[in-house]
């Protein structure tokens, strides 16, 4: 790939600039996106995961988003290999993790994550847990296959979701990524879990809450179709102290609504006034699934990405995929080597170099 080298220098310019959530100053543009790795037997992200991040801080990832941490509800999680950011030992290893990536020069959050429907009985690390939702219901099915929320469920849930917050900043966090988003007449939930977060949180302590429009069981599901819609469910989560949004989509050059350009972390900016990430396929040329089978290499849309970021459509970008291949890709592109990026291998998916 051939990328000039005023276009070099430009992205140095641009995605080397410190930018701020809260009381929390990011030192570049460039994010982490939070991906599963379940490389953590028995929930705790030992010398390996503490390595994983903090080669990518080292090489000059502004700010690490975790793969989804379960919180302390038993129905949060289907895998005893995903990490949890509950009990000692767990916390402990976290621990390590952040005082790692801070020694690399990074920040780093945790992805604060309840799995809710996607979840099955009988699944680890709580098997005897049902999966549990507002209706029971998994998306597209007639019968409920867990259990319908009670005011208490929910309570415990959002109770674990301040908890786990409360211990990121505890262990030396820098924030706490809140993942949720609900459509607009339950949108209270969501605000009910940040306003516990900034409750047991210090003023400063950046909450950073990622939602997206689509879903991994339907692609084409949407919170919003319009911006009047984004917005009823955007203001009271940001009311309830939200500090930035992590706007998740396939491809992020993608128009969100009719009649503009600006995508989703576009528009949740616009409309809430609060700093946002933007993702998807960043770092990747071809198809979004096309990726995941080996189709997908090189920088996308570079230009694109940044004026986009020069005219404040957003603040910050996630990369993903990219950065599993090559830890060194934030450093090659701030130095302008983008003809060393390595090439996307759906291998790298597999291990955690």
């Amino acid at each position: 790939m051939t990328v000039t080298q005023p276009a070099a220098s430009r992205a140095a310019q641009i995605l080397a600039r410190p930018t701020a959530i809260n009381g929390l100053t990011v030192p570049n543009r460039i994010v982490m996106a939070p991906m599963t790795r379940m490389f953590s037997p028995g929930g705790v992200p030992g010398a390996d995961v503490e390595s994983y991040y903090s080669r990518r801080a080292a090489a000059g990832v502004g700010l690490i988003v975790t793969e989804g941490t379960y919180v302390g509800h038993e129905s949060a999680g289907q895998s005893d290999r995903v990490p949890r950011f509950h009990g000692e030992e767990q916390l402990a290893g976290w621990a390590k993790v952040a005082d790692a990536v801070h020694a690399a020069g990074g920040t780093i959050v945790p992805q604060l994550w309840h799995i809710g429907m996607v979840r099955e009985q009988g699944q680890p690390p709580y098997a005897e847990a049902p999966a549990v939702g507002p209706s029971g219901l998994r998306i597209g099915a007639e019968e409920a296959t867990g259990k319908a929320m009670t005011r208490r469920d929910l309570d415990d849930v959002i109770g674990a979701f301040a908890e786990a917050a409360a211990d990121a900043e505890r262990i030396g966090f820098d924030g706490a990524d809140a993942y949720g988003g609900d459509p607009v007449a339950r949108a209270a939930f969501g605000a009910e879990i940040v306003a516990a977060v900034r409750e047991r949180v210090s003023p400063e302590f950046p909450v950073i809450f990622r939602y997206s429009q689509w879903k991994q069981e339907a692609y084409d599901a949407r919170l919003a179709e319009t911006p009047e819609q984004l917005e009823a469910i955007l203001a009271p989560l940001a009311a309830a102290g939200v500090d930035a949004f992590h706007a998740s989509t396939r491809r992020y050059w993608i128009p969100e609504f009719d009649g503009s350009d600006l995508n989703l972390a576009g528009w949740t900016k616009k409309l809430t006034g609060k700093p946002t990430i933007t993702v998807g396929s960043v770092g990747l040329d071809g198809e979004f699934l096309g990726a995941f089978v080996g189709q997908g290499s090189g920088l996308k849309g570079i230009d694109d990405l940044l004026d986009r970021l020069e005219s404040e459509e957003f603040d910050f970008v996630a990369v993903g995929r990219a950065l599993l291949q090559d830890p060194e890709w934030a450093a090659k592109v701030l130095d302008g080597r983008f003809g060393e990026l390595a090439p996307y291998d759906a291998a790298s998916l597999k291990t955690l170099s």
